[in-house]
This record gives structure tokens, C-alpha cells and sequence, in this order.
């Protein structure tokens, strides 16, 4: 009883340190929209935005290309000849293939 009794005191003593305490408590943690709540939804807006930026410049970059196919014949051709491998019916086409991974493993096992 005597235990009750001095926190009671205490919390009349400080009863204004006490209500603001808590009311930091609540405030800086505890809330669904604290502080740390709106740090951390912060930072997950900034990296939405980076990603908003980056789809953003490859949709302008692909419809620049996709304006350049539709006005020039020549895009057409350059495009299937880099992407698509295709050929002119009198011409010969070369796939060079990087295989420094297979060559390096061969050169160590030997």
C-alpha cells in the first residue's frame, strides 16, 4: 500500500513532466503516423520516385525509337539487322560469341 501511495505522489508531483512524456511516447513511436512511421514512408517515396524516373526515361527513350521506325525505312533494317540477326538474301552473317568464362576454366583445368 505504501508503494501506491508513493507513486501516486509522484505522478501528482510531476504530473505535467509525466503527461508530456507520454505524449511523446505516443506521438514519436507508438502511433500508426509517427515519427518513425513517416521516416520510413519517406524513404520508401523516394525510392518509388527513382523508380517512377528511371520507367519514365525508358518510355521516352523507346518512343523516340518507336517514332524513328515509323518514319524511317532504314531504322526498320538497321533494327532487324542488330536485334534479330537478319540478312540481306546475298550476304553472310557473323555471331561472334564471348566465351571468356569457358576459355579462362579450360586455360586452368589444363
Amino acid at each position: 500500500m505504501e508503494r501506491l501511495l508513493t507513486c501516486w505522489n509522484f505522478l501528482r508531483r510531476y504530473k505535467y513532466h509525466v503527461a508530456i512524456f507520454v505524449f511523446l511516447l505516443i506521438i514519436g513511436v507508438l502511433d500508426e503516423n509517427s515519427l518513425y512511421t513517416q521516416y520510413q514512408r519517406h524513404v520508401e517515396i523516394g525510392n518509388l520516385q527513382r523508380e517512377i524516373n528511371k520507367y519514365q526515361s525508358q518510355y521516352d527513350a523507346e518512343t523516340a525509337q518507336l517514332q524513328a521506325l515509323r518514319n524511317d525505312p532504314s531504322s526498320v533494317e538497321r533494327m532487324a539487322r542488330e536485334r534479330y540477326f537478319m540478312k540481306r538474301p546475298n550476304e553472310d552473317v557473323f555471331v561472334f560469341v564471348n566465351d571468356s568464362a569457358e576459355t579462362s576454366s579450360e586455360t586452368l583445368s589444363r
